[in-house]
């Protein structure tokens, strides 16, 4: 499935950038606004969505059938990461993210770098790193043992990528990207369960709260799913194997 040409055409514009990085509510990003500050009016009529269809959903195929559904809502500041399993209509909630109650961090570094070159290797309009990458780092984030100068690049690689020639003033960078995301030294440890499932743990009191559902769950619960994660990375990893022979 390719990008709604809604959202398609919104990946070169600035203000979509504000408001998709939450720039424009005093997110990293925010002091270089100026020029835009305008267009970000909350009581305006926003021009780039349909008045009466304002959740555009775009899914990634990773190979296998199994793709990643992104739910972009601009007007409402709301943003969700499913998985499809082949032969099925039903997803499965990786992660949400919004002003109120978010929930963002479903994905390792590695996980989003593989599954954004299976994206590339089914799609040569997406190349990696683009917009899939862009758009799905927000579910991300880095971690002691990642190479953090290596994932900011990529990161602002795929933002340079879609900016539009010869714009001056606010564009998202990757060191936007990781004040929001970066865990090191937050006390998140990662551990794998019994049936391989990976998942973190935070202590108490750390100055930045890991907000995710891939937490433990509690006894008997299950609130994350790590089967059709596992499937799916595994689809992706097959995807890359085939499109690098």
């Amino acid at each position: 499935m390719t990008i709604p040409s809604v959202l398609r055409e919104s990946l070169h514009d600035p203000v979509f950038w504000a408001r998709y990085t939450f720039a424009y509510e005093g997110c990293p990003g925010a002091d270089r606004l100026d020029a835009i500050k305008h267009l970000l009016d909350d009581n305006a009529d926003d021009e780039d969505w349909e008045a009466d269809d304002t959740a555009v959903d775009v899914e990634f195929d990773v190979g296998g059938g199994y793709r990643l559904r992104l739910t972009v809502d601009c007007p409402t500041d709301s943003y969700a990461l499913q998985i499809v399993v082949p032969d099925s209509t039903d997803a499965a909630e990786l992660g949400w993210d919004d002003l109120a109650a978010w929930h963002p961090y479903a994905l390792r570094w590695f996980e989003l770098d593989l599954i954004c070159r299976a994206i590339a290797v089914l799609d040569s309009r997406l190349p990696h790193p683009g917009a899939p990458l862009a758009l799905l780092c927000r579910f991300a984030a880095v971690f002691e043992g990642d190479d953090v100068n290596e994932v900011v690049a990529a990161v602002d690689a795929a933002y340079v990528s879609l900016r539009p020639q010869r714009l001056d003033g606010y564009w998202p960078r990757g060191t936007d990207w990781l004040e929001r995301a970066d865990f090191r030294g937050q006390g998140v440890i990662w551990q794998r369960d019994q049936d391989g499932n990976l998942w973190a743990y935070q202590g108490d009191d750390e100055e930045l709260d890991f907000y995710s559902t891939r937490t433990e769950p509690a006894a008997g619960t299950e609130h994350f799913p790590h089967a059709q994660l596992k499937a799916l990375l595994a689809a992706a990893a097959t995807t890359v194997q085939i499109g690098a022979t």
